[in-house]
């Protein structure tokens, strides 16, 4: 069973991802910043990593940075809603930073879904 990481400082984002993809049969760890995430992947290496961009602590091209330099193979799905600037350009630079996918907040579940299905089946 693949393990799943998810990164938001938004516990309601947290919980409804939790559950779709527990549904799904993946099993899921969380965190609620960039910092606590790179500790969990540390004791619990992730198959995929869910992560937002704007958070405290360290936000999450940093923590794209910091995974893809040490595991670059380690598939990354960005998502955001944005912050200072607009979630287009937040999630662009994801991309280049090595996230797989990206996705702009609100986004549909079954996308989520789809997209880890297929980002684990290239493993």
């Amino acid at each position: 069973m693949a393990r799943i990481l998810i990164i938001d400082d938004e516990p309601t984002i947290l919980l409804m991802l939790q559950k779709m993809l527990e549904r799904a049969g993946y099993i899921v760890d969380m965190a609620i910043n960039g910092k606590e995430g790179l500790e969990l992947f540390s004791r619990f290496h992730a198959d995929l990593i869910i992560t937002d961009i704007v958070m405290p602590e360290k936000e999450g091209l940093e923590t794209i940075r910091e995974i893809k330099k040490n595991h670059p193979n380690v598939k990354i799905i960005a998502i955001s809603g944005g912050g200072r600037i607009d979630s287009t350009e937040y999630l662009a630079s994801a991309r280049l930073f090595g996230a797989s996918r990206i996705f702009q907040k609100p986004f549909k579940q079954k996308e989520i879904v789809s997209a880890v299905k297929e980002l684990l089946a290239k493993q």
